[in-house]
Parts: C-alpha cells; structure tokens; sequence
C-alpha cells in the first residue's frame, strides 16, 4: 500500500514500480518503524500500524510540506503516543499540518489555529486557554507552521 503513493496523478492502472520506488516505499517505511509489517495486507494492519502505513505512503514521494487529517483518529492511547512521538520526528526535517478534533493535540504542536466559520486564534498553544477560541465547540485547526505557509511555503524553512 505505500508504493501506491509513488504512483503519479493521472497513472495508469497497472503502474510498474520502479526499483526507486520500491527502495523510497521501504525507506518510508522504516522512518515510520513498521518495516517489519511490509509484507502484510492492510486489513491485518492495526488501526496504529494502518495510520503509520498512511504516513509512510505520504512520505514515499519525499514531501517537503507533510498534511495530515485526523492521524490520530480511532487509534488507542499507546499509538496515538507513538504517532505524535513520529510527527515530532519527522517535523525536525519537514513542515507538518494537521486537521484534529482532539484539542489535548494542541499541546503536542507548535503552532494552533482554531477555526470558526474564520479564524478565532492563532498562536502557540499555550495561549489557547486565555483566547476567545477557550469556549469554542467547533473543531480546531491544528498546524505546525503559519498561515503564510499554507499560500507559500518557504523553501528551507521548516515550520
């Protein structure tokens, strides 16, 4: 399932991986910690181990901006630990924006933007408690970098 993501946009339907493929899917594949899984169908992968696959695919085309929806969603505590314990890992090389409903997410990031119908806060998450965003319901938008980043990323700058 992770050389699917070095299939092209508009690829045909029996793509033929390349050797560069094959070695990028398996390099993702261990920068995730689940190399060991490569030969298993994604119906005997965990709800963790599937998540981890999914960022593996992302990260077999050797992305410089990482976007992810809910890469904690139904997932029990031990890997939702280990995937942040990822994403803290590969932000150091790479700039990570992420969609959750888990607000405790927050304290894992750098940077918080909260949304409702516009922006209610931006900033570091340590200031999320006192802001107008506090008594929010609605879902936060969680991302490792600016705003600016998400119209133009500057490259060699890492959120």
């Amino acid at each position: 399932a992770v050389l699917t993501g070095r299939v092209t946009f508009g690829g045909a339907v029996f793509h033929r991986y390349s050797k560069a493929d094959r070695d990028a899917a398996d390099k993702a594949l261990v920068s995730v910690g689940i190399a060991q899984l490569a030969g298993r169908g994604i119906d005997a992968l965990s709800g963790g181990q599937f998540q981890k696959m999914l960022i593996a695919r992302a990260l077999a085309v050797g992305p410089e901006i990482l976007m992810l929806d809910e890469p904690t969603a139904s997932v029990d505590a031990s890997s939702r630990e280990q995937i942040f314990a990822l994403l803290a890992e590969l932000n150091k090389n790479m700039t990570i924006i992420l969609v959750t409903h888990d607000a405790a997410a927050a304290a894992q990031v750098h940077r918080v933007a909260c949304l409702n119908n516009r922006l209610v806060y931006h900033g570091r998450p340590a200031g999320l408690a006192n802001s107008a965003a506090a008594g929010m319901t609605e879902t936060p938008a969680v991302y490792g970098g600016t705003p600016a980043a998400l119209r133009k990323h500057e490259r060699g700058k890492r959120h």
